[in-house]
């Protein structure tokens, strides 16, 4: 498959079923070496408990790519 223009890709239809991903499921990717892993957020509320500790911190004392990170989580 293609990369598009703005970074996305099409997860096949067999991997989104195996997984349980349809319309609007979290998922994440973790890097491991030279791939990534793609897995679906079992706990999206895991996920904002996460995030939430940061809410209205104008300094986290976290690079940008790592509040998006978290952000994308």
């Amino acid at each position: 498959m293609t990369v598009t223009e703005k970074g996305q890709v099409t997860i096949p239809l067999a991997i989104r079923e195996a997984l349980g991903i349809s319309w609007g499921t979290d998922v994440e990717f973790i890097l491991s070496g030279d791939y990534a892993i793609l897995r679906r957020v079992a706990n999206p509320a895991a996920v904002a408990e996460r995030l939430g500790r940061y809410k209205g911190a104008a300094n986290a004392g976290m690079t940008t790519e790592d509040i998006l990170a978290l952000t994308r989580a």
